[in-house]
């Protein structure tokens, strides 16, 4: 890890942040601060997670190739490009150097393909295929962060890996933020990621690093509370109380008693192959995906197959995916815009949300993250119902998809309530709507050693078989 000259953090702080990342990830790790901009060139390698400071010579660095260097800037900087195969990471404040420390390890220990589906630099997914012959169910991730450019896909990384390590293919999404962008984009960019997904199709698999770790620790992004190992127990929607001792519970109705276990539906997936864009670009006055998929296997071969029991597949990197079983799971407002973008018509076996924003007109009334709603939005609740009626889940249902809605008890309260509340309207709107609510924080839905993570992912395994 490398400071440059004139970045402005203690250093003591910034050894520490430093230190305490390469114990948790069980790596050698070393932060040197450089003298000068020479010494900050001779630095600066593939891999390397370096602060680059304020100098214009130090910008310049940013965008030129220079392998996958992870850049971290502390303040916001928007409207930076880092060159080809290096990621630039902003605004997350000293805590910007954990996040960046982790998706440099990240990258080695789980080698991923990413795939362009725009012209813009943050128009891409990063697709995992798990080793096998055997067709791999799909997960697509979304990732939140409140519709703000400061947070990115690299949050979903951990989710990733636990998914991979569970036999499923992983299709990590980021997209155009409202904040820099427009609403538009956004609605946009999520319907023509989810898209491209059925065009996807490579010969060779990606190489892995020979740098790449033998262990894979736990990441938790939070470092906060929400963690525990008690047992876990689901919230008050739940019928009947877990057995005692349960380490994974099952999943159940919010509102019918004896339901256990996710179903994927009598018809869950059942054209997911063929239409998993299907309806995306529908409605495209309404702003609900305006030209998803456009140009998506642009300069692409498509390769696809029949995989086993006769679905539609397709073969990357000589691994099959079956596009018939295929998830979307979206994190805080990242799961808005999924369940907004399986209403638009994407089909699929399973839609989750995970400490989601439901209900965007009682988050837009309640100031909800200094602003956040009407901020992505572009405008109040009161000025334009009807953009809130396209993009507020709530008031969408029934989404005619197999819903799972994962709740932190110890997360902001007005998402515990937006998730209950969202649970019972898709239930009696006729959709097969699941509520899971136990012990965790906003950030323990998104780090697989909690309880609450590990019941989800079995719930998402248990719904793709």
């Amino acid at each position: 890890m490398v400071a440059g000259p004139g970045v402005v953090v203690d250093p003591g702080l910034l050894a520490e942040v430093a230190e305490r990342e390469f114990a948790a990830l069980g790596v050698r790790g070393e932060l040197v601060h450089a003298r000068d901009m020479a010494h900050l060139r001779s630095l600066v390698t593939g891999g390397a997670v370096v602060l680059p400071g304020p100098s214009a010579e130090a910008r310049d660095l940013i965008g030129q190739p220079l392998g996958p260097v992870i850049w971290v800037d502390i303040e916001r900087a928007d409207g930076v490009t880092a060159g080809e195969g290096a990621t630039h990471l902003h605004g997350r404040g000293v805590s910007g150097v954990a996040w960046g420390i982790r998706h440099a390890v990240h990258r080695r220990r789980h080698p991923s393909r990413r795939v362009a589906y725009g012209p813009s630099p943050e128009q891409w997914g990063d697709l995992y295929v798990p080793a096998g012959a055997a067709p791999a169910p799909v997960v697509a991730l979304i990732h939140g962060g409140y519709w703000r450019s400061i947070w990115a896909a690299d949050i979903m990384e951990p989710l990733c890996a636990d998914l991979l390590g569970r036999g499923l293919a992983v299709w990590n999404l980021e997209y155009r933020r409202p904040d820099l962008h427009g609403w538009q984009a956004t609605t946009t960019d999520v319907a023509t990621g989810l898209a491209t997904l059925a065009t996807l199709a490579f010969t060779d698999p990606p190489a892995l690093d020979p740098l790449t770790p033998q262990d894979t620790p736990t990441i938790d992004p939070s470092s906060a509370s929400g963690t525990s190992q008690d047992a876990p127990a689901l919230g008050p929607l739940t019928p009947r109380d877990l057995a005692t001792g349960s380490a994974v519970p099952p999943v159940r109705d919010a509102n019918a008693d004896g339901a256990t276990g996710l179903g994927r539906g009598e018809d869950a997936g059942q054209d997911a192959a063929s239409g998993l864009g299907g309806g995306a670009g529908r409605g495209a006055a309404s702003g609900r995906g305006e030209g998803a998929g456009r140009g998506a296997a642009e300069g692409r071969e498509v390769g696809r197959g029949r995989g086993a029991g006769g679905v539609a597949a397709a073969v990357v990197g000589g691994s099959v995916l079956d596009l018939s079983r295929v998830a979307v799971v979206g994190h805080s407002a990242g799961a808005q815009l999924a369940l907004r973008a399986v209403a638009d018509g994407v089909r699929v076996a399973l839609v989750v949300s995970l400490a989601g924003v439901l209900d965007l007109v009682e988050g837009d009334r309640r100031w909800l993250s200094s602003g956040a709603v009407p901020a992505a939005l572009g405008h109040r609740s009161t000025q334009e119902p009807g953009v809130y009626a396209d993009a507020s889940p709530l008031l969408r249902v029934p989404l005619g998809a197999p819903q799972l809605i994962v709740q932190g008890a110890d997360d902001d309260l007005d998402l515990v309530d937006f998730s209950r509340r969202y649970a019972r309207a898709a239930q009696q709107a006729g959709d097969k709507a699941k509520y899971l609510e136990m012990p965790g924080d906003h950030f323990a839905v998104i780090t697989p050693a909690t309880p609450i993570w590990q019941a989800t992912a079995q719930a998402i395994a248990t719904a793709l078989r």
